[in-house]
């Protein structure tokens, strides 16, 4: 499914500009023309899929200001790793549906604070026929899918079950369907369902997956070894999903991009933030850390490593920088901003 220029997907919505995962975000990266959404997906108490990109909601929910649910704030321990929080694990729908989306990170995006509290908690099932309404394709992210067995909540399973239902396998569906995760064990498990979608593996920039990590040990392969291996990911999957500092390191694309597409991988990167606090240093443009720097120059030099599709905060700019003439230039480099 190549074309001219990478797809642009709205992360999240358009969270560049209206608090993620809410309505108004996922409506937005429509209008400004985003070939697909991405909802991150965690579970309820009560097996409803609900959309947020932790199952820990206090930075992206008005949860701390509600006495009610004060007695639900909890500390998790899980694989070596402790959170506090309120989770989405211990509420059921009807509760979690009661709750108003915030802007997670106010001081960098003000002008998407300014819409706290407009918009509820969405379900999977909601975004998809946002997607269906407004003509686009959906890029569905499992979360945590080994903790979430660990306290019997099948994820994958509760995934695959809710795409039958929605109607997004039958035929006539408005856009491409697809499902990824940093566990490659849970795109496996979706694909058991019957699943038809494209299965994408998200690549971090260090580290290994958890899945390979609790079934492995120290001998689990990290994602870098991971990216040297393509042969061996291109016949269990149909793309990687890579973090871009993997691909701006170097002055060159670097060869696991060139090996993907030898081998028919789709190769998406993430995430295309304007901002100075999220660009890589050499695009920055001074010191203020909720200004953009030069995101031109950043998402072009990305996609002439050869991605074929972006996760972007704010479509509208992926798609001014992707579709311009000059955005075909060849792989850059800039000096480093002393800031």
């Amino acid at each position: 499914m190549r074309s001219s220029a990478p797809i642009v997907i709205g992360h999240r919505g358009a969270p560049g500009y209206r608090p993620e995962h809410s309505r108004s975000a996922y409506e937005l990266a429509i209008a400004q023309g985003a070939d697909a959404i991405e909802p991150d997906v965690v579970a309820t108490r009560d097996g409803e899929l609900v959309v947020r990109h932790e199952n820990e909601i206090s930075g992206t929910t008005d949860i701390a200001g509600r006495p009610e649910f004060a007695h639900l704030r909890t500390t998790k321990e899980f694989a070596g790793h402790v959170l506090e929080g309120w989770f989405t694990e211990d509420f059921t729908w009807d509760e979690l549906r009661t709750l108003r989306c915030r802007e997670r990170i106010p001081k960098l995006r003000p002008a998407s604070a300014a819409h706290d509290g407009e918009d509820r908690i969405l379900t999977l099932r909601e975004v998809l026929d946002i997607a269906r309404d407004g003509g686009v394709g959906v890029v569905i992210e499992i979360k945590h899918a080994p903790y979430f067995s660990a306290i019997g909540i099948d994820l994958p399973a509760l995934v695959a079950e809710e795409i039958r239902a929605s109607g997004w396998q039958k035929p006539g569906a408005p856009g491409r369907l697809v499902i990824e995760s940093f566990e490659q064990s849970a795109l496996d498990a979706v694909r058991v369902h019957g699943i038809r979608a494209e299965y994408v593996y998200l690549v971090e920039r260090a580290g290994t997956a958890l899945d390979l990590a609790l079934a492995e040990g120290d001998a689990a392969p990290t994602y870098r070894a991971q990216l040297k291996d393509l042969d061996s990911l291109a016949a269990q999957i149909d793309g990687i999903s890579v973090h871009k500092s993997l691909l701006l390191r170097e002055t060159a694309p670097p060869r696991f991009a060139l090996e993907a597409r030898e081998r028919g991988l789709e190769l998406f990167t993430w995430t295309f933030r304007a901002e100075n606090a999220f660009l890589a240093r050499r695009y920055r443009l001074g010191s203020a850390r909720a200004a953009h720097g030069d995101w031109r120059a950043e998402w072009r030099a990305l996609r002439a490593a050869g991605v074929t599709g972006v996760f972007a905060d704010q479509p509208d700019l992926a798609r001014r920088a992707l579709s311009s003439p000059s955005s075909s230039q060849g792989f850059e480099t800039r000096p480093t901003n002393p800031d």
